[in-house]
């Protein structure tokens, strides 16, 4: 199911669809509670925000309060950092805020996992899964659910931008070189970059420049999101 998931959200072709996958896919992982937000910073102290969420309605109030955002610290971690955060009431009540955790936690908020993925231009795509018991104590599993959320974020990256703010997607797909092309096939494929270096009879560090540079010239953070948009734009197949 899992694997279908991250199939599904890039097939999203409109805000409840991409909604429904989002739940669906942290439900699956144990989740109950989910939130995706898009941001896009439009200029100085100017940005636009899109929301996805099954927030209970009880709780929409000091979930969008700004004062609350601003002093919730898993917020604040996101973003500043793109490091996932496991959190749970001490994470509040060391910074302060364990009144804070108190109010959400009436709603079903005791604990959850959030991360975020910064991007150039000014984009950003925030996670978060909540829920109302303790996060897995073995710490392959949890290492496991953290991986798989990391790896959904890839995948719902593009279509939250593409469905929630679709003036952040350039419409032009840019242009790569064929060896950046070549590199990104195969990386697709699940090589390594010396093995992508050995089959196109070039150094792993200029296979590793290659790759570096379809990143940048498609806006993203790591080489997993340049091959899914390589994909969407048919620079790839």
């Amino acid at each position: 199911m899992l694997q279908g998931g991250y199939s599904s959200v890039l097939q999203a072709r409109n805000r409840d669809e991409f909604r429904d996958e989002v739940v669906r896919f942290g439900r699956a992982l144990g989740f109950e509670t989910v939130s995706a937000m898009a941001v896009v910073d439009r200029g100085i102290d100017r940005s636009e925000f899109a929301v996805v969420d099954n927030t209970p309605r009880e709780f929409l109030g000091v979930f969008n309060d700004p004062s609350a955002m601003r002093r919730d610290p898993v917020m604040q971690h996101c973003r500043r950092q793109s490091l996932p955060i496991i959190w749970d009431q001490g994470t509040y009540t060391s910074q302060g805020q364990g009144e804070l955790w108190e109010e959400q936690a009436r709603y079903g908020y005791h604990t959850g996992i959030a991360m975020a993925l910064h991007l150039p231009e000014g984009k950003h795509f925030m996670l978060g899964v909540d829920r109302d018991r303790a996060l897995p104590s073995d710490r392959h599993e949890l290492t496991r659910v953290v991986a798989d959320l990391q790896l959904f974020a890839v995948h719902a990256l593009d279509a939250a931008l593409r469905v929630l703010v679709p003036a952040a997607s350039s419409p032009d797909a840019p242009s790569l070189t064929p060896r950046e092309l070549e590199a990104l096939r195969w990386t697709m494929e699940g090589k390594t970059a010396w093995e992508v270096g050995s089959i196109l009879g070039i150094t792993e560090r200029t296979a590793v420049l290659h790759v570096n540079n379809a990143m940048r010239k498609l806006g993203c953070v790591n080489k997993h999101q340049a091959v899914l948009k390589a994909l969407r734009l048919g620079l790839i197949r």
